[in-house]
């Protein structure tokens, strides 16, 4: 049984419809594309991309994509894509995606993936596996370069065919011809589809309510001070409760006795209550496996061996009841901060029968943690401090921060979206929003201004790490100006997209020129842009041949183009 509705593709073609407006603002199209679907369609490809493949910079996605119609629109050159419509390279995990991407026009409850996407992507495979570039040209021809020199190194490389489409079944894994292809090619095959799709959208959520009543031996409460008013409290729940009060029936939530239990076994995870949670699905994880296995297994012991829910409320109030025997407990705008995995697999399990939530779930107990958390820096801490313990990016614990989130708040009101995490559309999905800049990239952007564009690129993990206190201290760095230095990077990468067709067009440049021209405001972007140049054509890097890449990233060249900045005589 499918867990979507037309309901769910309709918000999925708002989405897309959305990325593909963003992308527009500062992309042109050497081919106007008029039809909605079709911009529907090239909107899909990027909203995926950027949530599978953790990379937050619209324009830096659509270099991924190799679909033929979508660089026939944007570059005007139409090369066959061999089936497969995006590749990405994940350095940081060593695995090799391939995308294939089918995108329906219109909502069918029942259709399926098909396999025959699978085994058309299987051209593209058979030249990675056999070495050869035949057949292939422009940036397919590149990629697959790339593809066979990272699998003739030395380091192990996975490959991996994800599966996208909108419809709302996905492909059976163990069906015998998705096997043959995993067996045949050494390739994972993963299935995405609007179930999982609708699970990554960032749609901000109307507040969920929930109630329950506790036994007084599975609950403490807990408070600041003995004066305090504002408790919070560590429970003993049992799983069907959890499945219970993160439906998304509104009605089930707030019926704390819920007699008929089997009803909750046609319940899907209302994924509002995940708005805030830090880390996103990981699809298929041996964690998530875990858990489903100690369900089945030993579900009497769940509780000894899972971490746990925190949640969050806005608000707690609570009410002993039954002779003081128990207590009803009415929680206002719930979150769900850390366990989201835990979570979203207790739902899966819920979904996998509908025995199950009697047969196993209502035999299971969870640890939860509920604080009253009405102050959003609070609310901010909590989800930092109980996230950080586990495998989770630096920047994903600082989008938690006060600060990242005035700064969302501040560029929301200059009509530019901060994206502090995959799928963010803004903060008001009806306003029509000149930019989206991700948290990544600002940070990027602040540590060139403040002299050191040479670190920008390849020191970029380490920006929201050991260099966050000093980059975005209030010493260095001025949150008002957020908006004036992002308007002029976009109008930089605008002066770029402008110059000569001969001048290799790469983000590490437009580092270097927010740089320049905070030390010489007078010159024009244009001045700046012809400088850089110059100093990369006569930059001697020692006898080596080097890319402007490899060049920019060198002090060296940065003290050799200061000698330039510093030359009150220099007459661009």
């Amino acid at each position: 049984m499918s867990h979507v509705s037309i309901n769910d593709f309709k918000l999925l073609n708002i989405k897309c419809q959305k990325y593909f407006d963003l992308f527009s603002k500062t992309n042109t199209f050497n081919q106007p594309v008029r039809e909605v679907k079709l911009q529907q369609r090239f909107g899909f490809y990027l909203f995926i991309l950027e949530s599978l493949c953790n990379e937050k910079d619209i324009d830096k996605i659509s270099d991924y994509i190799t679909d033929t119609e979508f660089n026939s629109y944007l570059i005007g050159s139409r090369y066959d894509d061999h089936g497969i419509d995006a590749i990405f390279m994940d350095e940081e995990n060593k695995e090799i995606k391939l995308f294939n991407f089918k995108f329906r026009e219109s909502f069918k409850a029942e259709q399926k993936q098909s396999f025959n996407e699978a085994f058309v992507s299987t051209k593209l495979v058979n030249c990675i596996m056999n070495d050869s570039l035949d057949g292939l040209d422009g940036k397919l021809k590149n990629y697959v370069h790339t593809i066979n020199e990272l699998l003739n190194g030395n380091d192990v490389w996975k490959l991996s065919l994800y599966m996208i489409s909108n419809e709302a079944f996905p492909i059976e894994h163990d069906e015998s011809a998705i096997q043959q292809l995993k067996n045949f090619y050494d390739m994972e095959v993963a299935s995405v589809c609007l179930p999982h799709i609708t699970s990554m959208m960032s749609i901000r959520p109307a507040p969920i309510n929930a109630e329950l009543i506790i036994d007084n031996d599975a609950l403490m409460s807990y408070s600041e001070s003995s004066i305090s008013t504002s408790k919070s409290y560590v429970v003993r729940l049992n799983a069907a409760d959890v499945i219970r009060m993160t439906c998304r029936n509104a009605d089930l939530r707030l019926d704390h006795n819920c007699e008929n239990i089997d009803e909750l076994a046609e319940q899907k995870i209302d994924f509002g209550v995940l708005f805030d949670n830090v880390r996103g699905l990981v699809q298929r994880s041996r964690y998530n496996a875990g858990i489903a296995k100690t369900l089945r297994e030993e579900p009497g012991k769940f509780f000894m061996y899972n971490n746990g829910l925190t949640v969050i409320a806005d608000d707690i109030k609570a009410h002993p009841v039954n002779g003081n025997r128990k207590v009803r407990i009415s929680l206002t705008g719930i979150q769900v901060l850390n366990g989201g995995q835990t979570l979203r697999t207790l739902h899966d399990f819920n979904a996998t029968d509908k025995s199950y939530i009697t047969e196993y779930l209502s035999k299971s107990e969870i640890l939860v943690r509920i604080f009253n958390a009405a102050s959003g820096d609070t609310a901010n801490k909590i989800a930092e401090y109980t996230n950080s313990q586990n495998s989770i990016s630096n920047v994903d614990l600082k989008s938690l921060s006060t600060l990242q989130i005035q700064l969302e708040q501040l560029l929301d009101e200059h009509d530019i979206i901060y994206s502090r995490k995959n799928g963010d559309t803004g903060m008001d999905d009806k306003k029509d929003y000149r930019y989206k800049i991700s948290m990544e990239q600002f940070g990027q952007i602040l540590f060139a201004i403040q002299g050191f564009p040479e670190k920008s690129s390849n020191q970029k993990q380490h920006i929201f790490g050991k260099y966050y206190d000093d980059i975005f201290d209030e010493k260095n760095f001025d949150l008002s100006q957020s908006p004036e230095i992002i308007e002029r990077y976009f109008e930089i990468k605008k002066a770029y997209s402008f110059s000569d067709e001969s001048i290799q067009k790469i983000e590490q440049k437009i580092f270097y020129i927010l740089y320049m021209n905070q030390a010489r405001s007078e010159w024009t972007y244009e001045q700046c842009i012809n400088i850089l140049e110059e100093v990369l054509e006569t930059f001697d890097p020692a006898g080596v041949n080097l890319t402007d890449a490899r060049k920019m990233i060198q002090v060296r060249f940065k003290d050799y183009l200061n000698s330039i900045i510093d030359d009150p005589d220099y007459e661009p």
